[in-house]
Protein backbone atom coordinates (compact mmCIF):
# COMPACT_ATOMS: atom_id res chain seq x y z
CA UNK A 1 0.00 0.00 0.00
CA UNK A 2 1.41 3.48 -0.83
CA UNK A 3 2.81 5.40 2.11
CA UNK A 4 0.33 8.24 1.49
CA UNK A 5 -2.60 5.84 1.99
CA UNK A 6 -1.01 4.43 5.13
CA UNK A 7 -0.65 7.95 6.50
CA UNK A 8 -4.26 8.76 5.62
CA UNK A 9 -5.45 5.55 7.29
CA UNK A 10 -3.58 6.41 10.48
CA UNK A 11 -5.14 9.89 10.49
CA UNK A 12 -8.66 8.41 10.17
CA UNK A 13 -8.21 6.01 13.08
CA UNK A 14 -10.86 6.76 15.68
CA UNK A 15 -9.95 6.95 19.38
CA UNK A 16 -10.77 3.69 21.14
CA UNK A 17 -13.17 5.49 23.48
CA UNK A 18 -15.32 6.60 20.54
CA UNK A 19 -15.24 3.08 19.11
CA UNK A 20 -16.41 1.54 22.40
CA UNK A 21 -19.06 4.23 22.84
CA UNK A 22 -20.26 3.67 19.28
CA UNK A 23 -20.52 -0.09 19.85
CA UNK A 24 -22.55 0.46 23.02
CA UNK A 25 -24.92 2.90 21.32
CA UNK A 26 -25.42 0.66 18.27
CA UNK A 27 -26.23 -2.37 20.43
CA UNK A 28 -28.64 -0.44 22.67
CA UNK A 29 -30.41 1.29 19.77
CA UNK A 30 -30.72 -1.94 17.79
CA UNK A 31 -31.99 -4.01 20.72
CA UNK A 32 -34.25 -1.38 22.27
CA UNK A 33 -35.53 0.60 19.29
CA UNK A 34 -35.39 -1.90 16.41
CA UNK A 35 -36.31 -5.08 18.28
CA UNK A 36 -38.38 -3.26 20.95
CA UNK A 37 -36.82 -5.22 23.80
CA UNK A 38 -36.54 -3.88 27.38
CA UNK A 39 -33.82 -1.31 28.09
CA UNK A 40 -32.14 -3.43 30.76
CA UNK A 41 -31.67 -6.23 28.23
CA UNK A 42 -30.09 -3.76 25.81
CA UNK A 43 -27.67 -2.46 28.44
CA UNK A 44 -26.70 -6.00 29.50
CA UNK A 45 -26.21 -7.09 25.89
CA UNK A 46 -24.01 -4.07 25.21
CA UNK A 47 -21.88 -5.04 28.23
CA UNK A 48 -21.44 -8.58 26.91
CA UNK A 49 -20.52 -7.30 23.44
CA UNK A 50 -18.01 -4.87 24.93
CA UNK A 51 -16.42 -7.69 26.95
CA UNK A 52 -15.97 -9.64 23.73
CA UNK A 53 -14.64 -6.72 21.68
CA UNK A 54 -12.17 -5.60 24.36
CA UNK A 55 -11.12 -9.13 25.32
CA UNK A 56 -11.77 -8.52 29.02
CA UNK A 57 -13.84 -11.62 29.84
CA UNK A 58 -11.19 -12.63 32.40
CA UNK A 59 -12.20 -9.64 34.54
CA UNK A 60 -15.98 -10.04 34.25
CA UNK A 61 -16.35 -11.06 37.91
CA UNK A 62 -14.48 -7.93 38.97
CA UNK A 63 -16.95 -5.73 37.08
CA UNK A 64 -19.90 -7.64 38.56
CA UNK A 65 -18.48 -7.32 42.07
CA UNK A 66 -17.88 -3.59 41.62
CA UNK A 67 -21.52 -3.16 40.61
CA UNK A 68 -23.03 -5.26 43.39
CA UNK A 69 -20.87 -3.83 46.20
CA UNK A 70 -21.90 -0.24 45.50
CA UNK A 71 -23.76 0.76 48.66
CA UNK A 72 -25.80 3.36 46.80
CA UNK A 73 -27.42 0.53 44.84
CA UNK A 74 -29.29 -0.60 47.95
CA UNK A 75 -30.50 2.94 48.59
CA UNK A 76 -31.93 2.94 45.07
CA UNK A 77 -33.81 -0.29 45.83
CA UNK A 78 -35.23 1.22 49.02
CA UNK A 79 -36.54 4.32 47.29
CA UNK A 80 -37.96 2.45 44.30
CA UNK A 81 -39.79 0.16 46.76
CA UNK A 82 -41.02 3.23 48.65
CA UNK A 83 -42.42 4.72 45.44
CA UNK A 84 -44.46 1.55 44.90
CA UNK A 85 -46.02 1.79 48.36
CA UNK A 86 -46.81 5.50 47.99
CA UNK A 87 -48.38 4.92 44.58
CA UNK A 88 -50.38 1.83 45.53
CA UNK A 89 -51.70 3.22 48.82
CA UNK A 90 -52.72 6.45 47.02
CA UNK A 91 -51.75 8.48 50.07
CA UNK A 92 -50.68 11.40 47.89
CA UNK A 93 -54.00 11.58 46.03
CA UNK A 94 -55.48 13.69 48.82
CA UNK A 95 -52.51 16.08 48.61
CA UNK A 96 -53.04 16.50 44.87
CA UNK A 97 -56.74 17.17 45.45
CA UNK A 98 -55.87 19.84 48.04
CA UNK A 99 -53.52 21.58 45.60
CA UNK A 100 -56.19 21.45 42.88
CA UNK A 101 -58.85 22.87 45.21
CA UNK A 102 -56.64 25.91 45.95
CA UNK A 103 -54.99 26.61 42.58
CA UNK A 104 -57.64 25.29 40.20
CA UNK A 105 -59.78 28.41 40.59
CA UNK A 106 -57.23 30.69 38.82
CA UNK A 107 -56.84 30.93 35.03
CA UNK A 108 -54.91 27.84 33.88
CA UNK A 109 -55.06 26.53 37.43
CA UNK A 110 -55.23 22.92 36.33
CA UNK A 111 -51.90 23.34 34.53
CA UNK A 112 -50.24 24.98 37.52
CA UNK A 113 -51.62 22.18 39.68
CA UNK A 114 -50.02 19.63 37.36
CA UNK A 115 -46.60 21.29 37.80
CA UNK A 116 -46.79 21.69 41.58
CA UNK A 117 -48.44 18.33 42.24
CA UNK A 118 -45.95 16.54 40.01
CA UNK A 119 -43.03 18.23 41.77
CA UNK A 120 -44.60 17.24 45.09
CA UNK A 121 -45.10 13.67 43.93
CA UNK A 122 -41.62 13.58 42.41
CA UNK A 123 -40.10 14.63 45.73
CA UNK A 124 -41.81 11.63 47.30
CA UNK A 125 -41.41 8.90 44.71
CA UNK A 126 -38.53 9.96 42.46
CA UNK A 127 -40.38 8.26 39.61
CA UNK A 128 -40.94 9.50 36.06
CA UNK A 129 -43.57 7.39 34.26
CA UNK A 130 -45.14 6.39 37.58
CA UNK A 131 -45.48 10.06 38.46
CA UNK A 132 -47.18 10.77 35.13
CA UNK A 133 -49.71 8.00 35.67
CA UNK A 134 -50.37 8.87 39.33
CA UNK A 135 -50.86 12.64 39.00
CA UNK A 136 -51.87 12.71 35.33
CA UNK A 137 -54.97 10.63 35.99
CA UNK A 138 -56.27 13.64 37.94
CA UNK A 139 -54.63 16.66 36.30
CA UNK A 140 -54.84 15.79 32.58
CA UNK A 141 -58.67 15.46 32.49
CA UNK A 142 -58.92 18.66 34.55
CA UNK A 143 -56.67 20.50 32.08
CA UNK A 144 -58.60 19.29 29.06
CA UNK A 145 -61.92 20.36 30.60
CA UNK A 146 -60.58 23.90 31.21
CA UNK A 147 -59.46 24.40 27.60
CA UNK A 148 -55.94 22.97 27.37
CA UNK A 149 -55.34 21.17 24.04
CA UNK A 150 -54.78 17.45 24.60
CA UNK A 151 -51.17 17.58 23.39
CA UNK A 152 -50.36 20.47 25.73
CA UNK A 153 -51.98 18.73 28.70
CA UNK A 154 -49.90 15.62 27.97
CA UNK A 155 -46.64 17.57 27.80
CA UNK A 156 -47.29 19.71 30.88
CA UNK A 157 -47.85 16.58 32.92
CA UNK A 158 -44.98 14.55 31.47
CA UNK A 159 -42.40 17.36 31.63
CA UNK A 160 -43.45 18.25 35.16
CA UNK A 161 -43.51 14.64 36.32
CA UNK A 162 -39.99 13.97 35.09
CA UNK A 163 -38.69 16.55 37.52
CA UNK A 164 -38.99 13.60 39.90
CA UNK A 165 -35.65 12.47 38.43
CA UNK A 166 -33.92 15.59 39.76
CA UNK A 167 -35.86 16.26 42.97
CA UNK A 168 -34.64 14.15 45.92
CA UNK A 169 -35.07 11.26 46.41
CA UNK A 170 -34.28 9.59 43.08
CA UNK A 171 -31.95 6.83 41.91
CA UNK A 172 -30.34 9.32 39.52
CA UNK A 173 -29.58 11.62 42.45
CA UNK A 174 -28.07 8.83 44.53
CA UNK A 175 -25.88 7.85 41.58
CA UNK A 176 -24.83 11.49 41.06
CA UNK A 177 -23.77 11.79 44.69
CA UNK A 178 -21.71 8.65 44.22
CA UNK A 179 -19.97 10.34 41.27
CA UNK A 180 -19.12 13.41 43.36
CA UNK A 181 -17.87 11.55 46.42
CA UNK A 182 -15.78 9.30 44.16
CA UNK A 183 -14.12 12.30 42.50
CA UNK A 184 -13.78 14.52 45.56
CA UNK A 185 -13.70 12.33 48.70
CA UNK A 186 -11.55 14.86 50.52
CA UNK A 187 -14.41 17.41 50.60
CA UNK A 188 -16.42 15.28 53.05
CA UNK A 189 -19.76 16.01 51.39
CA UNK A 190 -22.84 15.12 53.40
CA UNK A 191 -26.09 13.87 51.94
CA UNK A 192 -27.87 16.90 53.36
CA UNK A 193 -25.49 19.34 51.67
CA UNK A 194 -25.86 17.66 48.30
CA UNK A 195 -29.64 17.39 48.50
CA UNK A 196 -29.99 21.05 49.50
CA UNK A 197 -28.19 22.06 46.30
CA UNK A 198 -30.52 19.76 44.34
CA UNK A 199 -33.58 21.43 45.84
CA UNK A 200 -32.08 24.81 44.96
CA UNK A 201 -31.67 23.71 41.34
CA UNK A 202 -35.15 22.18 41.22
CA UNK A 203 -36.79 25.46 42.27
CA UNK A 204 -35.57 27.13 39.07
CA UNK A 205 -36.91 24.33 36.88
CA UNK A 206 -40.27 24.38 38.68
CA UNK A 207 -40.43 28.15 38.04
CA UNK A 208 -39.52 27.59 34.38
CA UNK A 209 -42.39 25.13 33.93
CA UNK A 210 -44.84 27.46 35.65
CA UNK A 211 -43.82 30.26 33.26
CA UNK A 212 -44.24 27.88 30.31
CA UNK A 213 -47.78 27.04 31.48
CA UNK A 214 -48.57 30.75 31.88
CA UNK A 215 -47.35 31.45 28.32
CA UNK A 216 -49.36 28.63 26.79
CA UNK A 217 -52.46 29.67 28.77
CA UNK A 218 -52.19 33.14 27.21
CA UNK A 219 -51.74 31.66 23.74
CA UNK A 220 -54.64 29.21 23.96
CA UNK A 221 -56.86 31.50 26.10
CA UNK A 222 -57.33 28.82 28.74
CA UNK A 223 -60.04 29.35 31.36
CA UNK A 224 -60.20 28.55 35.09
CA UNK A 225 -61.80 25.27 36.12
CA UNK A 226 -65.53 25.31 36.68
CA UNK A 227 -66.37 25.82 40.35
CA UNK A 228 -68.49 22.68 40.46
CA UNK A 229 -65.46 20.63 39.36
CA UNK A 230 -63.17 21.94 42.09
CA UNK A 231 -62.68 19.62 45.10
CA UNK A 232 -63.91 21.00 48.40
CA UNK A 233 -60.81 21.94 50.38
CA UNK A 234 -62.28 21.13 53.79
CA UNK A 235 -63.40 17.71 52.65
CA UNK A 236 -60.15 16.71 50.94
CA UNK A 237 -58.08 18.12 53.82
CA UNK A 238 -60.07 16.10 56.34
CA UNK A 239 -59.68 12.97 54.25
CA UNK A 240 -55.99 13.25 53.35
CA UNK A 241 -54.17 15.64 55.69
CA UNK A 242 -51.82 12.84 56.79
CA UNK A 243 -50.14 12.90 53.39
CA UNK A 244 -48.81 16.39 54.10
CA UNK A 245 -46.41 14.88 56.63
CA UNK A 246 -44.67 12.74 54.02
CA UNK A 247 -42.44 15.53 52.66
CA UNK A 248 -41.45 16.37 56.23
CA UNK A 249 -40.60 12.75 57.03
CA UNK A 250 -38.55 12.34 53.86
CA UNK A 251 -36.86 15.72 53.67
CA UNK A 252 -36.35 16.79 57.31
CA UNK A 253 -33.46 14.38 58.07
CA UNK A 254 -31.49 15.77 55.11
CA UNK A 255 -32.18 19.37 56.15
CA UNK A 256 -30.99 18.63 59.69
CA UNK A 257 -27.93 16.86 58.34
CA UNK A 258 -27.11 19.89 56.18
CA UNK A 259 -27.68 22.49 58.91
CA UNK A 260 -26.29 20.79 62.02
CA UNK A 261 -23.66 18.27 60.87
CA UNK A 262 -20.68 20.42 61.83
CA UNK A 263 -22.17 21.63 65.11
CA UNK A 264 -24.69 19.32 66.74
CA UNK A 265 -23.91 15.91 65.20
CA UNK A 266 -20.11 16.19 64.99
CA UNK A 267 -19.84 17.46 68.58
CA UNK A 268 -21.84 14.52 69.93
CA UNK A 269 -20.92 11.69 67.55
CA UNK A 270 -17.48 12.74 66.38
CA UNK A 271 -16.48 13.31 62.77
CA UNK A 272 -16.66 9.60 61.89
CA UNK A 273 -20.03 9.16 63.59
CA UNK A 274 -21.54 12.21 61.88
CA UNK A 275 -20.28 10.95 58.52
CA UNK A 276 -21.79 7.49 59.13
CA UNK A 277 -25.10 9.05 60.18
CA UNK A 278 -25.18 11.07 56.97
CA UNK A 279 -24.57 7.92 54.92
CA UNK A 280 -27.28 5.97 56.76
CA UNK A 281 -30.00 8.53 56.07
CA UNK A 282 -30.44 7.18 52.56
CA UNK A 283 -31.10 3.71 53.92
CA UNK A 284 -33.65 4.39 56.66
CA UNK A 285 -35.69 7.35 55.35
CA UNK A 286 -37.36 5.28 52.62
CA UNK A 287 -38.37 2.65 55.16
CA UNK A 288 -39.76 5.19 57.62
CA UNK A 289 -41.79 6.93 54.90
CA UNK A 290 -43.17 3.57 53.75
CA UNK A 291 -44.13 2.65 57.34
CA UNK A 292 -45.87 6.01 57.80
CA UNK A 293 -47.81 5.50 54.56
CA UNK A 294 -49.00 2.10 55.75
CA UNK A 295 -50.02 3.46 59.16
CA UNK A 296 -51.88 6.41 57.58
CA UNK A 297 -54.04 4.32 55.26
CA UNK A 298 -57.58 4.28 56.57
CA UNK A 299 -58.37 0.83 55.25
CA UNK A 300 -55.72 -1.24 57.03
CA UNK A 301 -56.87 -4.32 55.15
CA UNK A 302 -55.02 -2.99 52.09
CA UNK A 303 -51.63 -3.05 53.87
CA UNK A 304 -51.65 -6.41 55.62
CA UNK A 305 -48.40 -8.44 55.31
CA UNK A 306 -50.09 -10.62 52.70
CA UNK A 307 -51.28 -7.59 50.69
CA UNK A 308 -47.87 -5.93 50.94
CA UNK A 309 -46.19 -9.10 49.70
CA UNK A 310 -48.55 -9.18 46.73
CA UNK A 311 -47.97 -5.46 46.19
CA UNK A 312 -44.22 -5.96 45.90
CA UNK A 313 -44.73 -9.13 43.90
CA UNK A 314 -46.78 -7.22 41.37
CA UNK A 315 -44.28 -4.38 41.55
CA UNK A 316 -41.33 -6.55 40.59
CA UNK A 317 -41.90 -5.51 36.98
CA UNK A 318 -41.31 -1.94 38.14
CA UNK A 319 -38.39 -2.59 40.48
CA UNK A 320 -36.42 -5.17 38.50
CA UNK A 321 -35.94 -3.20 35.25
CA UNK A 322 -34.94 0.00 37.07
CA UNK A 323 -32.43 -1.78 39.31
CA UNK A 324 -31.25 -3.99 36.46
CA UNK A 325 -30.39 -0.95 34.35
CA UNK A 326 -28.41 0.51 37.27
CA UNK A 327 -26.53 -2.73 37.97
CA UNK A 328 -25.61 -3.31 34.33
CA UNK A 329 -24.75 0.38 34.01
CA UNK A 330 -22.36 0.09 36.97
CA UNK A 331 -20.79 -2.95 35.28
CA UNK A 332 -20.18 -0.99 32.08
CA UNK A 333 -18.90 1.91 34.16
CA UNK A 334 -16.38 -0.37 35.84
CA UNK A 335 -15.27 -1.74 32.45
CA UNK A 336 -14.99 1.74 30.96
CA UNK A 337 -13.04 2.87 34.00
CA UNK A 338 -10.43 0.18 33.41
CA UNK A 339 -10.26 1.11 29.71
CA UNK A 340 -10.06 4.87 30.53
CA UNK A 341 -12.98 5.52 28.17
CA UNK A 342 -14.50 8.39 30.16
CA UNK A 343 -11.12 10.08 30.65
CA UNK A 344 -10.32 9.83 26.94
CA UNK A 345 -13.73 11.24 25.99
CA UNK A 346 -13.14 14.14 28.36
CA UNK A 347 -9.78 14.84 26.72
CA UNK A 348 -11.44 14.83 23.29
CA UNK A 349 -14.04 17.39 24.40
CA UNK A 350 -11.35 19.58 25.98
CA UNK A 351 -9.28 19.43 22.79
CA UNK A 352 -12.07 21.27 20.95
CA UNK A 353 -11.12 24.48 22.84
CA UNK A 354 -14.70 25.68 23.01
CA UNK A 355 -14.27 27.65 26.21
CA UNK A 356 -16.58 27.38 29.23
CA UNK A 357 -19.85 28.20 27.43
CA UNK A 358 -18.99 25.99 24.47
CA UNK A 359 -18.12 23.00 26.68
CA UNK A 360 -21.29 23.43 28.75
CA UNK A 361 -23.39 23.48 25.58
CA UNK A 362 -21.46 20.48 24.19
CA UNK A 363 -22.01 18.41 27.36
CA UNK A 364 -25.73 19.28 27.38
CA UNK A 365 -25.99 18.31 23.70
CA UNK A 366 -24.18 15.02 24.29
CA UNK A 367 -26.42 14.08 27.22
CA UNK A 368 -29.50 15.08 25.20
CA UNK A 369 -28.38 12.87 22.31
CA UNK A 370 -27.40 9.93 24.53
CA UNK A 371 -30.61 10.32 26.53
CA UNK A 372 -32.57 9.48 23.40
CA UNK A 373 -31.37 5.88 23.65
CA UNK A 374 -29.71 5.37 27.08
CA UNK A 375 -31.57 5.58 30.43
CA UNK A 376 -30.60 8.55 32.58
CA UNK A 377 -29.39 6.43 35.50
CA UNK A 378 -27.00 4.57 33.19
CA UNK A 379 -25.71 7.85 31.78
CA UNK A 380 -24.97 9.13 35.29
CA UNK A 381 -23.24 5.93 36.34
CA UNK A 382 -21.20 5.36 33.16
CA UNK A 383 -20.32 8.88 32.03
CA UNK A 384 -21.03 11.02 35.12
CA UNK A 385 -17.36 11.25 36.23
CA UNK A 386 -16.31 12.34 32.72
CA UNK A 387 -19.05 14.98 32.48
CA UNK A 388 -18.21 16.43 35.92
CA UNK A 389 -14.44 16.43 35.34
CA UNK A 390 -14.87 18.09 31.93
CA UNK A 391 -17.15 20.80 33.34
CA UNK A 392 -14.88 21.46 36.31
CA UNK A 393 -11.86 21.78 34.00
CA UNK A 394 -13.48 24.78 32.28
CA UNK A 395 -14.43 26.49 35.55
CA UNK A 396 -17.83 25.07 36.55
CA UNK A 397 -18.49 24.49 40.25
CA UNK A 398 -17.77 20.80 41.14
CA UNK A 399 -20.83 20.30 43.36
CA UNK A 400 -23.12 22.13 40.93
CA UNK A 401 -21.80 20.00 38.04
CA UNK A 402 -22.51 16.77 39.93
CA UNK A 403 -25.89 17.99 41.17
CA UNK A 404 -26.91 18.79 37.58
CA UNK A 405 -26.28 15.21 36.40
CA UNK A 406 -29.82 14.03 37.31
CA UNK A 407 -31.15 17.00 35.33
CA UNK A 408 -29.06 16.79 32.14
CA UNK A 409 -29.24 12.99 32.13
CA UNK A 410 -32.35 11.82 33.99
CA UNK A 411 -34.82 14.54 33.00
CA UNK A 412 -33.66 14.87 29.40
CA UNK A 413 -33.83 11.09 29.01
CA UNK A 414 -37.48 11.10 30.11
CA UNK A 415 -38.73 13.95 27.91
CA UNK A 416 -36.72 13.38 24.69
CA UNK A 417 -38.01 10.72 22.26
CA UNK A 418 -37.52 7.91 21.40
CA UNK A 419 -36.76 6.97 25.04
CA UNK A 420 -39.05 9.72 26.33
CA UNK A 421 -41.38 7.44 28.22
CA UNK A 422 -42.97 10.40 29.98
CA UNK A 423 -44.30 11.83 26.73
CA UNK A 424 -45.82 8.49 25.73
CA UNK A 425 -47.41 8.04 29.16
CA UNK A 426 -48.91 11.55 29.06
CA UNK A 427 -50.06 11.06 25.47
CA UNK A 428 -51.86 7.86 26.45
CA UNK A 429 -53.75 9.54 29.29
CA UNK A 430 -54.58 12.64 27.23
CA UNK A 431 -55.48 10.63 24.10
CA UNK A 432 -53.51 13.17 22.09
CA UNK A 433 -52.19 12.97 18.54
CA UNK A 434 -48.53 11.83 18.37
CA UNK A 435 -47.45 14.41 15.78
CA UNK A 436 -49.01 17.34 17.67
CA UNK A 437 -47.69 16.07 21.01
CA UNK A 438 -44.18 15.63 19.59
CA UNK A 439 -44.10 19.13 18.07
CA UNK A 440 -45.35 20.75 21.27
CA UNK A 441 -42.84 18.72 23.28
CA UNK A 442 -39.97 20.33 21.35
CA UNK A 443 -40.74 23.66 23.07
CA UNK A 444 -40.36 21.98 26.46
CA UNK A 445 -37.13 20.24 25.49
CA UNK A 446 -35.67 23.50 24.18
CA UNK A 447 -36.60 25.38 27.37
CA UNK A 448 -35.12 22.59 29.49
CA UNK A 449 -31.89 22.72 27.47
CA UNK A 450 -31.50 26.51 27.75
CA UNK A 451 -32.06 26.53 31.51
CA UNK A 452 -29.55 23.67 31.95
CA UNK A 453 -26.89 25.80 30.25
CA UNK A 454 -27.79 28.86 32.33
CA UNK A 455 -27.56 26.93 35.62
CA UNK A 456 -24.28 25.18 34.76
CA UNK A 457 -22.73 28.50 33.76
CA UNK A 458 -23.43 29.75 37.29
CA UNK A 459 -25.62 32.63 36.14
CA UNK A 460 -28.33 31.90 38.74
CA UNK A 461 -28.05 31.81 42.55
CA UNK A 462 -28.46 28.27 43.87
CA UNK A 463 -29.54 27.40 47.41
CA UNK A 464 -26.75 25.55 49.25
CA UNK A 465 -23.82 26.82 47.16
Amino acid sequence: MPSSLLFLGSQLTLPSSLVYLGIMLIVIVTWFVAFKRPVYEAVLLSFLVLLTVTGTWDNVLVYVEDALTTSLLYSMVAFVAMSIILTKTKIVDGCIAMILSVIGRVTGGAGYTAVIASAFMGALSGSGPGNVMATGAITIPAMKRSGFPAELAANIESNSSYMGNMIPPSSNIIAAMGVFTGLYPELGLTTGQFWTVLWGISLWFILQRLLMVWSFCKYYKVKPMAKEELPNFKEVFKAGWQGLFLPVIILLPFVLDFMFKETFFTERLGAAGAKSLSSCILLFVGGIASLFACLSVKDKKTVTPNKLAKMFGNGVKTIAPAIGVCVFGYMIGSLFGELNVAAELGDIIMSWNFGKLGVVIAVCLITCFMGMVIPGSSLVVIFGPMFVTTLVNVGCDPMLSAAMLPCICGVMCGITPPLGLGMYAGMTLAESDFSKTFKNNLWWVAAQFVLQVVVLMGWLPILGL
